[in-house]
C-alpha cells in the first residue's frame, strides 16, 4: 500500500548545499492500496520544523517570498541532522507496513530538497527511497488534458480547488497540496 505525504519546503535560494532549507511541513494525505484510495478524515497528522541555515548564501527574493527570518533561525532553528532524523521517524510511523510516497506540487523544486536533505543529513537516508514521490501537477495535466505549463494551482478547474488558501507557510501550503492532491485523485473528469 502506498502511504502518501504531501510536503512544502521554504528556502533561502533556488538550490540546496550552497543554500539551506528554512522550514519544512510534511502532512499524511491518504493511501491507495491499488484499487481504493483514502482520503484522511483530516490533516491534522503532520510534522513541522524550522531549520538552523547550514551556509551564509541567501537570496533576498526567497526570504521576501517565506517572510522566515533568517537571524532568528541561526539562533533558535533545528540543526538538520535531528530535523531529518525525527522527520523520517514521524513518516515510517504513520506509514507503518505502507510504503510513504512524497507528494508535491509541483515535485521538482520539494523533492530535489528534501531528498538531498535526507541523504546528507540522516543517518538512515531518505524514508521516500531514491524514488517514490507523486508530482501533483503532472496528475493534474494527465486529468484535466491542460498540458503541464496550464496546470498550475491559479488554473485548477473548480472541483479540484481545497478550503485552503497558499500561504507560504510550509505547513499550511502542506495541507493545501494534500486536499490538492485527494480532489486529483477522486476526480472523475
Amino acid at each position: 500500500m502506498d502511504v502518501y505525504f504531501s510536503a512544502d519546503i521554504e528556502t533561502d535560494g533556488p538550490i540546496p548545499g550552497p543554500y539551506s532549507i528554512l522550514s519544512f511541513a510534511l502532512v499524511y494525505a491518504g493511501s491507495y492500496d491499488g484499487k481504493h484510495f483514502r482520503r484522511p478524515k483530516n490533516y491534522e497528522q503532520s510534522f513541522y520544523r524550522e531549520l538552523k541555515p547550514i551556509s551564509p548564501n541567501y537570496e533576498k527574493e526567497a526570504l521576501a517570498v517565506n517572510g522566515l527570518d533568517r537571524v532568528s533561525l541561526i539562533k533558535s532553528g533545528m540543526i538538520p541532522e535531528q530535523a531529518m532524523e525525527e522527520a523520517r521517524e514521524w513518516v515510517l510511523n504513520i506509514a507503518g507496513h505502507g510504503n510513504p510516497v512524497f507528494v508535491a506540487y509541483p515535485l521538482s523544486f520539494d523533492w530535489s530538497w528534501i531528498y538531498w536533505y535526507f541523504v546528507r543529513f540522516s543517518k538512515h537516508g531518505s524514508p521516500f527511497g531514491h524514488s517514490r514521490c507523486f508530482d501533483i501537477k503532472t496528475a493534474v495535466s494527465v486529468k484535466t488534458g491542460f498540458p503541464i505549463t496550464d496546470s498550475g494551482r491559479s488554473k485548477l478547474p473548480k472541483q479540484l480547488v481545497p478550503a485552503g488558501v497558499h500561504t507560504h507557510h510550509a505547513l499550511d501550503d502542506a495541507i493545501e497540496q494534500a486536499e490538492i492532491f485527494a480532489n486529483v485523485f477522486e476526480w472523475e473528469a
